[in-house]
């Protein structure tokens, strides 16, 4: 009766909630399970198949345009498709790392809360800030200790 109830909360909210969230939504679990099951080892060794047994038949077609143009097709049509699963995999990701980093920036007390949304800089600004570590890095090799301590930030 529970689950029941939970089940209907739910289609209740997915029918509140507008078009394009759901769609969003069913991408994402779409993406995150064929990124695990296509990544997978078996995935490899099922193209690897498929290749083999194309190749295999080229005898068979004589080698004609039509026997090339069916791989060829095929793995364009499956590139394309992958490049989209493989872009959302890797955005979610980046996006779960940048917040854990956000956190942890935000946590340390003598971190500096600037650096929390690099993302978000310019190429510029994050040139600049790569320089300012590259010279810290260089006065701590030098001084023989880890320098923790950052230069006065730089007018962006």
């Amino acid at each position: 009766m529970v689950m029941k109830t939970e089940a209907e909360q739910l289609k209740k909210q997915e029918k509140e909630r507008d078009f394009f969230c759901v769609v969003s939504d069913a991408f994402r679990v779409f993406a995150r399970h064929s990124s695990i099951a296509l990544g997978s080892a078996w995935a490899f060794a099922g193209a690897v198949l498929v290749v083999l047994v194309w190749i295999l038949t080229g005898p068979m077609f004589h080698f004609s345009d039509t026997w090339q143009l069916v791989i060829n097709t095929a793995t364009t049509i499956v590139t394309f498709l992958m490049v989209f699963l493989i872009q959302n995999t890797q955005n979610r990701d980046a996006k779960a790392v940048h917040l854990k980093l956000d956190e942890l920036i935000r946590a340390l007390k003598d971190a500096r809360n600037e650096l929390v949304d690099l993302e978000d800089l310019s190429d510029e600004e994050l040139k600049k800030l790569e320089e300012q570590f590259k010279r810290m890095r260089k006065r701590a090799e030098s001084d023989g200790s880890p320098s923790r301590h950052a230069e006065p930030a730089e007018s962006r």
